[in-house]
């Protein structure tokens, strides 16, 4: 029988396994902002050739958050669009495991927790969303983080290097996971400075940390560059609930349980003294929570800012943590909770994207049915509201209708191409019925708009949408045509009805 510690690794290796299994399962994955970045993907590699989309163009600036955008169109070029994006979502989960793991080693000098803590936060709602490029830049600081505890005590001028270049590479990234990387490192320097009083050579450590982020964020607003849209947005009442809706995107149940079930392990353990928390954990937990409560849930034109700040702290903490079973039976029951919780969660990704293969490849075959350069809009069967808020299983299907920009060689008006953000624009002429972000339209106002009443709180991409548009995807629930006069069903799958809208004069 294999000892306590390999039957350790055999667990982990299996969760990870299964962890990485979803992606190389499904075609198309099933997160909310995939199909418009993969959109996105197809656009930025095809542009400047005979297949470029007509009413896009590529706009490249000094901005941050281009991980994908720099990354796979190169890799296209090897194995197409499609799998250079799933591979690029892949190497994203294994860099944060893998940099969960690296910073544990360097603290502690061995890995015992932050690799289960990973794969329980795998799929966790910023992940399971599709927000690719903070999934892949938090992975990037995490190796950064231990870089840079590597060559703490070497002389200035080397760790002013690795920062410059770890700087740069975050940056590049995603603007968020540089926040991560230089708050992390920032108390962690806090607290040396108020253990050791060292406050002097603390102020030195800062500005080597802070020296290359100033110069790129001048250096950007000098060749006008941005960050991203305008937009900060606080919603204070919800923050208590946060930490509950966070361990899983897809069900609120699923994920208030398998909290609860790791905060009653954490209270006992901690209370036995099994688990321990050591003192710069102490400052960098505290620190979290901080950031936690005062940053907006949307900043510059970002939303769920708060809850990456939740999923970043569950990936560095557990560096700081230490897990002391007094015997067998406590490691047996610790191990046994961990994997409960993490197969739980995996099982409701397996369930949904496994659901949605048929009907991504019934929308695939519907772009067949539409004409090429068409304008195509996509609206909703339900009230237009968010979606329930226990069941999410619907909403990664809310984007999906960008991917006739590639299929169809369409116009989308939601497609992910917003200033400072992605190095796609609309074409001018196409701009009044851009939006920079925006999902399905709720049928009952297209229906009031097409009867004639328009209000001014319309927007205007949506004023003369009968007429601007030539198709139009109806997600959600199929439902009675509800414009026959003006509404041609093509086709339709058990998540969408397409149709073709006739024009008819002014």
């Amino acid at each position: 029988m294999p000892s306590g510690n390999s039957v350790t690794k055999i667990i982990f290796a299996i969760l990870l396994c299964a962890a990485l299994g979803p992606v190389l399962l499904t075609p198309i994955p099933a997160m909310v902002d995939y199909p418009n970045h993969l959109a996105r993907m197809y656009l930025l590699s095809t542009a400047g050739t005979p297949d470029a989309n007509p009413y896009y163009r590529s706009a490249w600036a000094l901005y941050p958050n281009l991980a994908m955008d720099l990354a796979v169109p190169q890799m296209a070029r090897l194995i197409g669009v499609d799998s250079a994006t799933r591979l690029f979502l892949l190497l994203s989960q294994i860099l944060l495991v893998g940099g969960a793991m690296a910073l544990e080693r360097v603290v502690k000098g061995r890995v015992q927790l932050s690799g289960f803590v990973a794969l329980m936060f795998l799929y966790c709602l910023p992940f399971a969303w599709g927000f690719v490029n903070f999934e892949f830049g938090l992975g990037v600081a995490l190796w950064g983080i231990a870089a840079m505890l590597i060559v703490r005590e070497r002389p200035w001028p080397v760790r002013l290097v690795v920062n410059a270049v770890l700087v740069a590479a975050l940056f590049t990234a995603h603007f968020f996971a540089l926040g991560i990387y230089g708050a992390t490192l920032g108390i962690y320097e806090l607290w040396r400075a108020a253990d050791r009083k060292t406050y002097r050579d603390a102020a030195l450590r800062l500005a080597v940390l802070a020296a290359p982020a100033v110069a790129l964020l001048a250096l950007m607003t000098l060749t006008a560059g941005s960050i991203g849209a305008e937009g900060t947005e606080w919603f204070f009442a919800f923050k208590p609930l946060w930490p509950f809706r966070i361990l899983n995107g897809y069900s609120l149940t699923v994920s208030a349980a398998s909290v609860v079930v790791l905060l009653g392990l954490v209270y006992v353990a901690a209370k036995r003294g099994v688990l321990t928390l050591a003192p710069g954990g102490l400052w960098l937990a505290l620190g979290f929570v901080l950031l936690y409560l005062a940053i907006p849930s949307k900043l510059f034109g970002t939303s769920f800012v708060d809850f990456r700040v939740i999923a970043a702290a569950a990936f560095v903490l557990p560096a700081f943590c230490t897990l002391s079973p007094p015997n067998r039976r406590w490691a047996t029951a610790a191990l046994g909770c961990v994997t409960a919780v993490t197969l739980a969660n995996l099982a409701v990704v397996y369930v949904v994207w496994l659901s949605y293969r048929t009907d991504y490849a019934a929308l695939i075959a519907s772009f067949d049915r539409i004409e090429k350069g068409a304008t195509v809009l996509s609206a909703t069967s339900g009230s237009g509201d968010d979606p329930p808020f226990n069941d999410l299983t619907d909403y990664p299907f809310y984007y999906a209708p960008a991917l006739a920009v590639h299929y169809a060689q369409a116009f989308v008006p939601n497609l992910f191409a917003e200033a400072g953000k992605q190095p796609v624009t609309v074409r001018p002429d196409m701009h009044r019925l851009a939006v920079s972000y925006g999902g399905p339209v709720p049928l009952p106002i297209l229906s009031a708009i097409a009867a004639g009443k328009t209000a001014d709180i319309v927007p205007l991409y949506l004023r003369q949408w009968h007429r601007d548009f030539q198709y139009l995807y109806v997600l959600g629930p199929p439902v009675a045509n509800p414009l026959p006069d003006l509404l041609e069903e093509r086709t339709r799958s058990s998540r969408f009805v397409l149709y073709k809208i006739r024009r008819k004069p002014n």
